[in-house]
């Protein structure tokens, strides 16, 4: 097999665009998890670089005996042992030229798995999304889509600590979806709303699915519509689906969605999908995080002063809310004010989520204690605030 095993090495390295990255860098040791077949995966190719055929073949009967239903491992074995009595040509074979888009597509799938293995953020590196959770949002999900990845953070008293990641499918036309049926996946800050069971959906959903709220308040305020974006499982009958092959949701592994599932709260955890996640270090992270807050603050000091001027100045010139533009809303507020003696606001389980697609923004949700000279009232209020000559203002509001 010695001349055959020079042949498929070189083959299977080149193909993948490999040959030299998994030698010059080593497997990633776990952190938390590691989910799925990424670390037999790049054993198997480990193998492949140091000419060791045999342990190649052994390593990916292991990974199918974990993961049955894994396309590509089973591609990979077909190669290893066609290797043994004929020279290959390419990857996957000589077969059908109906075949080219499926091997075309485990390809893909390869590269995602085994890039993001081997690339994973720093423990001093949190998302720059994740500006701020509540307490009760134990956990978040951060979607990459450049690189087919989930990733999990837990909500460790304030700060985003990573828990695992996950290879995922989006949709078949890329990402940044603007209207029904164009077959994109959704960037932008989302929650999830529902569980949906197996025996509602069919096995084409796999383990279950959990809808999230697309189009959100910014995507409608945008002009986008569509409907029925989710995280999902995949057919039984199947392990996973290519990078890029659904029709805008966003799907898991069975396996994967399991127990991402045990972490989601219905209602509560944010989702965020981005074409390409910016990452942080937890410094600039706190210093982000520390400036928005003293934003939001003054907005609240600023509305307890009865100064509709200095209220006023914290909203943008595109405000939409309750129905009203920013001039309706500022007559609203003064005409409200004129009755007040005094105004105390209180803003207690603050979350903000900024915005990962090409509009700057961020989604800010809290707790809102209203007392007046002549009123009182608890409230939860979602605000979008982005930057307008060179300020955060409020461009949208409503309670939730």
């Amino acid at each position: 097999m010695k001349a055959a095993g020079k042949l498929i090495s070189a083959t299977l390295a080149a193909f993948f665009c490999l040959q030299g990255t998994l030698a010059a860098s080593p497997p990633v040791a776990p952190r938390y998890t590691d989910s799925g077949p990424e670390p037999l995966l790049a054993h198997v190719f480990e193998q492949i670089e140091k000419n060791h055929w045999e342990a190649a073949l052994n390593e990916t009967e292991a990974m199918l005996k974990a993961y049955p239903n894994f396309r590509l491992g089973h591609l990979i074995k077909g190669d290893l042992l066609m290797a043994r009595i004929t020279p290959l040509k390419s990857f996957g074979g000589d077969g059908a030229v109906t075949a080219v888009e499926q091997v075309a597509d485990l390809r893909e799938e390869a590269i995602a798995r085994l890039h993001a293995y081997q690339n994973k953020p720093a423990e001093t590196q949190v998302p720059r999304y994740l500006l701020q959770l509540r307490p009760e949002q134990k956990h978040a999900v951060v979607v990459d889509t450049q690189k087919s990845r989930l990733y999990l953070y837990q909500n460790d008293k304030g700060t985003p600590r990573f828990v695992a990641d996950y290879y995922i499918t989006h949709g078949k036309l890329g990402s940044d979806k603007l209207r029904e049926g164009d077959k994109k996946t959704p960037v932008g800050v989302y929650h999830v709303t529902s569980s949906l069971p197996t025996k509602k959906l069919g096995d084409f959903y796999g383990s279950g699915a959990f809808p999230i709220n697309y189009p959100n308040a910014w995507d409608k305020k945008q002009g986008k519509n569509g409907h029925g974006i989710w995280l999902h499982g995949t057919p039984s009958d199947t392990f996973s689906r290519p990078p890029k092959a659904s029709d805008g949701c966003v799907v898991l592994a069975n396996t994967d969605l399991d127990a991402l599932a045990k972490n989601l709260q219905i209602g509560t955890t944010p989702v965020i999908i981005s074409n390409s996640i910016e990452w942080l270090s937890l410094d600039n992270w706190q210093a982000e995080r520390k400036s928005l807050l003293g934003v939001i603050d003054e907005w609240r000091r600023d509305w307890e002063s009865l100064d509709i001027g200095r209220y006023a100045r914290h909203y943008s010139q595109k405000f939409s809310g309750d129905g009203k533009d920013l001039a309706a809303w500022v007559a609203q507020k003064k005409k409200v004010n004129a009755g007040k003696q005094w105004i105390k606001v209180g803003t207690q389980n603050i979350s903000m989520f900024r915005n990962p697609g090409k509009d700057e923004y961020v989604v800010v949700t809290f707790e809102q204690d209203y007392q007046s000279s002549n009123l009182s009232n608890r409230m939860q209020k979602r605000q979008y605030w982005i930057k307008e000559d060179g300020r955060w203002k409020i461009a949208h509001e409503d309670a939730t």
